[in-house]
């Protein structure tokens, strides 16, 4: 395996890269920089946590001019969290270099900060389209003199509908540029971008099925959606992750799912497309300092999402096609580390399960839900019970009828004794017993 010298990186980043626990180029980086130094055109298929953010990362700081002020390096990416993932990559290496300068654009920032920055001409922006599209209509970002650009996670782009705002971008860019595309899939939608927008690309693929990565173990447990809480629950605190993401289809089932957990004190937190920027950093932040252990988020809000120590991923809904299913799991197994996926799925998500294993040609394990097995275990033990509980039920009415029969004896007996005593009272006073109205007919009778 070559070094990171021998594929034309410099002494300071490599040392840099040396100083992150960073030796020795993966598969993606060892393919891609030489073509990039080159200055090659190129698509990359591999899938997230391979790598790839450094195989375009370190050639484009190889090759950037520190004197020319002007944007000379554009990076798009899906979403707010990558770019910042991206830029905080950059500003890590560029720390101690002077006249490289870095700026993330994206929604939800105020724009009067991102102005005043821009105006400061750093050589590389990394944005996300929407906000990248706003800067330039306000021509605020000037992108004619660009000498790469970087589509990171382009299959994403596609899946969440920024295709056309990418090939807007796109054209306010110098023909003669050079162009990197990275995607963990490849549809029809971005071979067609890339053979509309790049000249003779290379190609490099890492993996030749596109499925997950081989050091992630994959599961499928059957349930019921109202079963979904208490499943999850136990299954947390069965495997106890050291940190996990939980995949849910809503932002409200996110929240709703995060109210349950905290309540059952889980180190948590949410993350989803209805928080404020300043939140979702915050929230960000403290899910890689490990202050929280486990973060539900939705599918946009967790693109791209690139977090050390991930072990677990749950797919508490599961997602509906094997793109956004191979970008769930990718969120553990990262840098060759192991990790675990759970996906919970019904009698009606079958199908989506089984298209998901054909499309990317894998074996899902299957599981019913431990708790279920037990509920088996107990009906069969239940007759038994259910005879014991008759039988003290019976033993337990006959006593009563015992005791009614003993107290109906007793008022008996208080009947009589108070009958014979009202019998001696009439007798000695004359007087007719009220209570024995076939007396006072019988008496009436003798006086006629």
């Amino acid at each position: 395996m070559s070094d990171f010298l021998s594929l034309g990186i410099s002494k300071v980043l490599v040392d840099k890269l040396r100083g992150y626990g960073v030796a020795k180029p993966t598969p993606i980086q060892e393919q891609a920089i030489p073509f990039v130094m080159n200055g090659n055109d190129i698509i990359a298929q591999a899938q997230t946590g391979t790598g790839k953010t450094f195989a375009f990362i370190l050639p484009i700081l190889e090759k950037i001019n520190r004197e020319a002020a002007h944007v000379q390096a554009l990076i798009v990416t899906p979403t707010r969290e990558l770019a910042l993932q991206i830029t905080d990559e950059i500003e890590k290496l560029i720390a101690d270099i002077h006249g490289v300068a870095v700026l993330a654009v994206y929604g939800g920032q105020d724009v009067d900060k991102q102005l005043k920055k821009l105006k400061r001409n750093p050589q590389i922006v990394v944005g996300t389209p929407g906000r990248l599209l706003d800067h330039i209509r306000r021509e605020t970002v000037r992108l004619s003199e660009i000498s790469f650009l970087v589509l990171d996670e382009a299959d994403q782009m596609l899946h969440i509908g920024f295709l056309g705002e990418v090939e807007d971008i796109i054209r306010e860019t110098p023909v003669n540029r050079q162009t990197m595309l990275f995607s963990a899939t490849m549809p029809p939608e971005i071979r067609k971008l890339a053979a509309k927008h790049m000249r003779a690309p290379e190609y490099i693929q890492i993996e030749k099925t596109q499925g997950p990565a081989e050091n992630v173990k994959q599961m499928a447990i059957h349930t019921i959606d109202r079963a979904k809480q208490a499943s999850l629950i136990h299954l947390i605190e069965t495997h106890r992750p050291f940190l996990a993401v939980i995949f849910c289809r809503t932002k409200r089932r996110v929240s709703k799912l995060y109210d349950a957990l905290k309540a059952n004190g889980f180190s948590c937190d949410e993350l989803h497309g209805d928080l404020s920027q300043a939140k979702r950093e915050q929230v960000m932040k403290r899910f890689r300092d490990a202050e929280i252990q486990l973060l539900i988020a939705t599918d946009v809000a967790a693109r791209g999402l690139d977090v050390e120590g991930v072990t677990h991923v749950f797919n508490y809904d599961i997602p509906q096609d094997a793109e956004s299913y191979v970008h769930r799991i990718g969120r553990t197994g990262r840098a060759g580390m192991t990790g675990l996926a759970i996906t919970f799925y019904s009698s009606a998500d079958r199908p989506i399960l089984d298209m998901i294993e054909k499309e990317l040609n894998i074996t899902i394990q299957k599981q019913n839900l431990e708790r279920r097995e037990n509920s088996q275990d107990d009906k069969k033990g239940r007759p038994n019970v259910e005879k014991e509980k008759r039988g003290k039920v019976k033993e337990t009415q006959k006593r009563r009828q015992q005791n009614n029969r003993q107290n109906e004896n007793r008022s008996g007996q208080k009947k009589g004794t108070k009958a014979a005593s009202d019998k001696r009272r009439s007798k000695d006073s004359g007087e007719v017993p009220k209570n024995r109205p076939g007396r006072t007919r019988k008496t009436s009778g003798k006086r006629k």
